[in-house]
């Protein structure tokens, strides 16, 4: 028996010898076969919008990569690399497009757009195939530079980039330079008749609203920033009026700080939301005919405004979560995260089509250790010192694909 097996065993090394190379052979051939990957197409050109938000949509058939070379003179030039194009095209505009052009260069493509005085790209990103469109596509979002320094018109909405008004004769001036900051909304919740979780002799909406002020306080001491706070004292806001806040001001991100509670003492960690799946169908009703892509589809064909919304939706949703994780890397050197730190609900703050939202929980209230975090000035500053760096990796890194 022994023998019998001592042979097998030799067959099958010897087996095993012989056929292991044939295989990384072939492997091989067809890895040289393949050759380098093709560059993306460029097929089409697609326009979407009105004069107070246009899309500008490219479809590729394949990966290609943009970057922003210039956005003066009435022309937004942005060379796509890695997309292929076998002759100049040119088309007639719509909205705040006045035309664009597309023209094969080294390595690529350079997109022109021709835009309407005071008009800038507000978003650049690339979408994967999926969702029944075959293709990749690149799309830039346009708008005027106004709409982006709007203020928030609902009540309790306090935008705070500026402490008090500026003199008259340097209004022109800061106004130029506000226009080219990011927007970002920050949302501390509960607040007024909505206490929020209890631990101890502290309340969530206290915590929530000394750590928004501390980070709002951060962010606009970079000038980068405007600020816009749902709420900057101890006040009541509903949950719908603070997404209208959001989309109101034009966010480019909406952040909402919160603290978590549980039966067990024992657990304590941060963790953060952004929106599920399955709630994505809820954001509709927070869209009226006043939105460019439901305006897209009332002046011509009613399934454009559909297919403009789904686009809009998924790279918010893809925008999100790519946050969430920059936000979890930096928020987890100076806290503990949960086991499970990236969750996705259907919380109403979360719902905006269009503005990248996450949902961040700081902690546990109910735990000893997380309420004297968050409660002690100097570790709670040490917190919004690491969300403040998430923004900043956020907005610095050209998200070239959003991932589905």
């Amino acid at each position: 028996m022994d023998e019998v097996f001592v042979v097998r065993m030799s067959f099958r090394r010897r087996w095993s010898d012989l056929i292991l190379p044939i295989l990384a052979g072939w492997a091989l051939w067809l890895i040289l076969a393949a050759g380098p990957a093709r560059a993306g197409e460029l097929n089409a050109v697609r326009l979407g919008g009105d004069n107070t938000s246009t899309r500008l949509v490219i479809d590729l058939s394949g990966e290609a990569a943009g970057r922003l070379v210039s956005e003066t003179g009435g022309k937004v030039v942005v060379a796509l690399s890695g997309a292929e194009l076998a002759a100049p095209m040119r088309g007639r505009g719509q909205g705040l497009v006045r035309g664009w052009s597309v023209a094969p260069q080294a390595g690529g493509a350079r997109l022109t757009i021709e835009v309407a005085e005071g008009v800038q790209v507000r978003r650049r990103f690339l979408l994967p195939p999926g969702d029944g469109a075959p293709g990749y596509r690149y799309v830039v979002d346009l708008a005027p530079a106004a709409t982006r320094a709007a203020k928030a018109a609902v009540p309790g909405a306090q935008l705070t980039s500026l402490k008090s008004p500026p003199p008259a004769a340097s209004r022109k001036g800061a106004k130029a330079r506000a226009d080219s900051r990011r927007i970002v909304v920050i949302d501390a919740g509960h607040g007024g008749k909505d206490p929020g979780a209890l631990g101890g002799d502290r309340q969530e909406k206290d915590l929530t609203l000394a750590a928004a002020l501390a980070l709002r306080d951060r962010l606009e001491r970079t000038g980068r920033y405007r600020v816009v706070l749902t709420r900057d004292r101890d006040v009541y806001v509903g949950l719908d009026a603070r997404v209208q806040i959001a989309r109101k001001a034009n966010a480019d991100l909406f952040i909402s700080l919160h603290a978590d509670s549980g039966p067990d003492e024992s657990v304590r960690g941060a963790s953060v939301y952004t929106l599920a799946d399955r709630a994505v169908g809820r954001s509709a009703r927070l869209v009226t005919r006043d939105d460019w892509f439901m305006k897209a589809g009332y002046h011509s064909d009613q399934s454009v405004s559909g297919i403009l919304f789904d686009l809009t939706q998924r790279a918010t949703k893809n925008r999100s979560a790519t946050f969430a994780q920059i936000l979890l890397d930096e928020v987890g050197d100076e806290q503990a995260l949960l086991r499970r730190s990236h969750r996705e609900a259907g919380l109403a703050v979360l719902l905006a089509p269009d503005v990248p939202a996450v949902l961040l929980e700081m902690g546990f209230i109910t735990n000893p250790d997380d309420q004297v975090f968050l409660a002690d000035p100097a570790s709670r500053n040490r917190l919004v010192a690491a969300v403040a760096s998430a923004i900043e990796t956020y907005f610095r890194n050209d998200l070239r694909v959003a991932s589905r």
